[in-house]
């Protein structure tokens, strides 16, 4: 009897839907695939079914993740697309609460590592002639300022608007926090 392919994407589904509740309550070491199972209201076999582990579950939903970023990035329309291009998309997918535990209090930094690695750099308005051997040190706190900035905006539950928080990275970046200051 072969099983119906909706309801196996189902069921893979609960399992990521329940990992990730998970992951954003505790760390991977303290998720154990039985505690998985009974969010998902399935027993540990099923769970087997369909991943080794919890850390090939991990890999496939940052994988996974990763793979729509990408593929929303190639699709954009502007000849390049920056890193505020990438967390929009990311922002308006349907893969928020994947993001939400990837970026929480216990996700892994090689996640972070693997997203930066994504992001196009030719997409970045930033002139290093003169800078050029500073080139890795910008673009890095560049990348990581805004993945930051967008991880503490998923953790206050979008508490700005898509605009007002992209708008306020951009003058962050134009002018620092110079305009924020009493004075």
């Amino acid at each position: 009897m072969k099983k119906q392919p909706e309801i196996t994407e189902k069921t893979r589904q609960a399992f990521i839907d329940a990992f990730c509740e998970l992951y954003n309550q505790k760390p991977i070491e303290k998720i154990s695939v039985q505690d998985i199972a009974n969010k998902a209201g399935y027993n540990r076999s099923t769970f087997y079914q369909h991943f080794a582990d919890i850390y090939e579950l991990l890999d496939s939903v940052e994988s996974d993740l990763l793979s729509y970023i990408k593929e929303e990035l190639t699709n954009m329309k502007t000849s390049t697309a920056s890193i505020q291009s990438a967390l929009n998309c990311i922002e308006n997918s349907k893969l928020i609460s994947v993001l939400k535990a990837l970026l929480g209090d216990y996700g892994s930094v090689h996640f972070l590592e693997r997203l930066k690695r994504e992001i196009p750099f030719d997409g970045l308005e930033l002139n290093f002639q003169e800078y050029d051997f500073l080139k890795p040190y910008l673009i890095e706190f560049y990348i990581s300022t805004s993945l930051s900035l967008f991880r503490l905006w998923i953790k206050q539950e979008k508490d700005l608007s898509s605009e007002e928080f992209f708008k306020l990275v951009d003058t962050l970046y134009k002018n620092g926090i110079t305009p924020y200051s009493k004075k």
